[in-house]
């Protein structure tokens, strides 16, 4: 049994069941993650190894400031994309205003933010107008009336759209980034796509977009599909190779797995490694602190945590946290009382039974998204009986 303050880790192998594991990466909390939390604890905190976290009883010596919390002075070189529009759009189809747009693009921009994905440049054959908001394609004329003649380098915001392999036009859409407001196209694929992917980031940067490789669900897939599209992306023009937790589902000590994983595959190459977390468990904002104290130098995050199902690292919260002079949080709570938090009069986002359930179980949201627009939303135990008996 280890011990660290409050928390009390079971490391008797007991068998209970008790497994943190994504699928391909084969890590246990009775044998590894016991042991590794402490471990990660110490570490935080500036101790040993091997300070009484398991093993040997060695006195906790005191080390300087910058070697305990080396992550407590900014790094400019860490570049944060709020992507409020884009993921928070999946909660109500991209119907949004112009005048919210507006509003989140002006937040972004006093906030000091470095990048604002202003939505999808999704195919108008699978999203069809009558259904989706101008956010889930980002039409040249849409992203024009709302930021104008969007200048990066005086405003020093970048903006962004991501286009889904399998789901957009990216031949014909995508126009050259001198023509577009647009400096960015981050490319989401699945494991299986990612042939399409490497296709997709090659043509997006010949085209003059900066570009980024977001690997989808990667909690949902075995470590040598990990690593066939490490390799693959290792050899494209992408700047960042982003770990995305599409499910919620992961834990410190995955995101320690992953990190050093993906770091790993592009050694040498310049691309940075990002983290896009999701919040089903609750974890959204300390996993993307963990990836920022091993070196993470691209984050996601939302404002007010907006976005589909237990949305995302919170802006506001993030903000807080770097040390960067040239953030400033007060833009980010003004759009958040005056538009995202009347957002909740209607629509649904946020931590909740349903959404940690499927978490916890590495499911996609959509059933949990399903039952919270149903008329059975609270009964919480008939969710986790229908979706554990279907698992």
């Amino acid at each position: 049994m280890i011990v660290v303050g409050l928390f009390d880790y079971d490391n008797d192998n007991d068998n209970d069941n008790d497994n943190d594991s994504v699928p391909g990466i084969s890590v246990t909390t009775s044998v590894l993650l016991a042991p590794r939390r402490a471990a990660g604890f110490a570490a935080a905190a500036g101790y040993p190894d091997n300070a009484g976290f398991g093993s040997s009883p060695t006195p906790c010596l005191e080390k300087p400031v910058s070697e305990k919390a080396p992550w407590i002075t900014y790094r400019p070189e860490l570049k944060v994309l709020d992507c409020t529009i884009r993921d928070g759009g999946l909660v109500n189809a991209h119907q949004f205003s112009d005048a919210f747009v507006g509003a989140v693009y002006r937040a972004c921009v006093d906030a000091g933010l470095d990048y604002m994905e202003i939505g999808y440049k999704n195919s108008k054959k699978v999203f069809p107008t009558d259904k989706f908001g101008p956010w889930r394609h980002c039409a040249e004329e849409d992203l024009r009336r709302v930021v104008g003649d969007h200048d990066a380098a005086a405003t020093g915001l970048k903006l962004a759209a991501m286009a889904d392999a399998g789901k957009s036009d990216w031949q014909h859409d995508i126009v050259a980034a001198a023509d577009s407001p647009l400096d960015m196209i981050r490319v989401a694929f699945y494991a299986h796509q990612v042939s399409e992917a490497v296709e997709m980031i090659r043509h997006c940067h010949e085209l003059g977009y900066e570009t980024t490789a977001n690997l989808m669900a990667v909690s949902n897939i075995t470590e040598e599909e990990i690593d066939t599209v490490l390799e693959a992306v290792a050899e494209t023009p992408a700047s960042t190779m982003v770990i995305v937790d599409s499910f919620g589902y992961l834990y410190r000590e995955q995101i320690d797995r992953l990190y050093k994983k993906y770091a790993a595959a592009m050694a040498g190459t310049g691309k940075e490694v990002g983290i896009h977390a999701h919040n089903n468990l609750q974890l959204a904002f300390a996993n993307t602190i963990e990836a920022i104290i091993l070196g993470c130098n691209r984050v996601d995050s939302t404002i007010y945590g907006f976005g589909r199902g237990a949305g995302n690292c919170h802006t506001e919260l993030l903000l807080g946290f770097l040390r960067n002079p040239k953030f400033n949080v007060r833009p980010i709570i003004e759009v958040i009382q005056h538009q995202v938090a009347p957002l909740r009069k209607d629509l649904v986002w946020g931590p909740s039974i349903p959404f940690n359930i499927t978490g916890q179980l590495n499911q996609h949201p959509r059933t949990a998204i399903e039952w919270t627009e149903g008329p059975n939303r609270d009964d919480y135990l008939a969710f986790y009986d229908k979706v554990v008996s279907e698992s």
